[in-house]
């Protein structure tokens, strides 16, 4: 079926069709770069990586513009904690949200522009307002006057007088309405300021992101993303801002992700018991399974994450490097190097194609067109693990047409996910020359024992190897390992 995606602006399904034919331009509001990243932060990256992965599959030519805010009240405190400078600590902490993207395998971005770097035309938005009578300088600040946009509220479908009095706005005496935000806010000492007709100062949050998604992707993008608590204030507010500004549309599709909680719990840096830093868990788990993690429920249902959830996903994900090996054993050939179909209509007539393997493989399709359904097209990825797998159950050795059809077809749909694009994490010294005769030696043991009934001691081999993360696995050629791709 044709993709369909749900529009929080219309809160329905609606068709997806782009601005310019065969092209999107989509901008999903990136971090504020004051602390490390934890895996809150990575939600929406992954998500809409898996998104972009989908949209070129289909034939699309995409641009996506992730921004970094590198100035904002919260780096000032924290710069101010640390006895270093906002630059500094945005720099140090951008390095950090870089390196967390490029682990989990985000590549996807075509543009990460800093707020500091489009100062220029944050202000020329913010004179433009002005110039059309929706916002108005006060004491070198310059604020929004919601009351001049007739449909203020209608991303978050609220009503704007309840907005005004809900809103998580600070107060001050130079606005002339409580629910007026600020596009331009004077410097304090010692703070960042750059020059501008109303004094010196720094851009609002808001006004950051119309400015940069507009300067790369023009006044009318495809795609708005963010997380679900971003439609108030921070999307309503670009929105309005955005349209009363250029008098079209900001952004046909509005696409928000759900949040990762833990017990329950939104993930949050002012909630210090739900933070995980994506340091840690990138030394505990592989990224295949931490970007499974993220895409195992539709993208707009929360998400619950703990260190239960992970393990059950890195045993489910066994299933799949146990596949590869045997790919390799039968045939001689890595599944990671296999080529396979990159858009969505190279394999409609392959002959070789097994028909259950193919009937799973619209399964996937049909979930992705559905509004993005990554977890149901997780599901059915393991249904073509399955009919694959019976397939190769059948040969008497490899090379058959239908099961190296089936392997790519698993290639194929990985990869539209992000996951499997390289083998799991090996042990520590496994390149070496010494680990590789060591674990034979091990495993001959074994064998001995067993042979001689000593089926204790045996076991007790197995069990000291499992916790360290090695797994074997007695198959009819003789016993095989692996280090469990959990532990790094």
């Amino acid at each position: 079926m044709p993709l369909r995606v749900y529009n929080t602006l219309s809160q329905t399904k609606e068709p997806f069709r782009t601005v310019t034919p065969g092209k999107v331009g989509m901008y999903v509001c990136g971090p504020t770069v004051y602390s490390k990243s934890h895996i809150g932060h990575m939600v929406g990256p992954v998500i809409f990586d898996a998104i972009k992965r989908y949209l070129v599959y289909l034939g699309y030519q995409v641009t996506w513009v992730v921004n970094i805010t590198d100035v904002d009240d919260k780096l000032i405190v924290q710069a101010n904690k640390d006895g270093t400078s906002v630059k500094e600590l945005a720099e140090q902490v951008t390095d950090d949200y870089l390196q967390c993207l490029k682990a989990l395998r985000v590549v996807g971005i075509d543009e990460m522009p800093r707020a500091t770097e489009n100062i220029a035309e944050i202000i020329d938005i913010t004179r433009g307002l002005i110039d059309r009578g929706f916002a108005y300088a006060s004491g070198g600040d310059v604020y929004f006057d919601v009351t001049k946009a007739q449909e203020y509220g209608k991303l978050s479908h609220r009503d704007p007088e309840e907005l005004m009095a809900g809103a998580r706005i600070e107060p001050s005496s130079l606005k002339r309405s409580a629910g007026d935000f600020a596009l331009w806010k004077s410097s304090k000492p010692g703070e960042p300021s750059w020059e501008s007709p109303w004094g010196p100062g720094r851009p609002g949050w808001h006004i950051e992101c119309s400015a940069m998604s507009m300067k790369y992707l023009g006044p009318h993008l495809d795609i708005h993303g963010g997380g679900l608590d971003l439609v108030f204030p921070h999307h309503e507010n670009e929105l309005v801002q955005s349209e009363c500004f250029t008098g079209v549309p900001f952004a046909t599709y509005w696409l928000h992700n759900g949040l990762l909680t833990k017990d329950g719990k939104k993930i949050s840096k002012s909630d210090p018991a739900t933070v995980v830093l994506m340091s840690d868990l990138l030394a505990a788990y592989a990224p295949d399974t931490l970007r499974v993690l993220l895409l195992s429920s539709h993208y707009r249902r929360p998400i619950d994450f703990g260190p239960g959830r992970l393990d059950e996903l890195d045993r489910g994900l066994q299933a799949f490097y146990r596949a590869f090996e045997r790919f390799e054993e039968l045939t001689d050939q890595s599944f990671y190097s296999l080529e396979a179909p990159t858009r969505r209509d190279d394999t409609a007539t392959d002959p070789a194609l097994p028909a259950e393997v193919a009937e799973h493989r619209a399964g996937f399709l049909e979930a992705m067109d559905d509004d993005f359904n990554t977890g149901g097209a997780i599901g059915e990825l393991f249904e073509v693990l399955r009919a694959v797998n019976r397939e190769a159950a059948s040969l008497a050795g490899g090379g058959s047409p239908a099961y190296l059809a089936g392997m790519r077809t698993l290639r194929e749909l990985s990869r539209l996910l992000g996951i499997f694009e390289s083998p799991p994490p090996g042990p520590a010294g496994s390149g070496d020359t010494l680990t590789a005769p060591l674990m034979e030696l091990l495993i001959d043991l074994r064998a001995r024992l067993r042979k001689e009934k000593n089926y204790a001691l045996a076991d007790e081999v197995r069990n000291r190897l499992a916790a360290i993360g090695v797994a074997l696995e007695d198959r009819p050629d003789g016993t095989k390992w692996r280090v469990e791709s959990k532990r790094q």
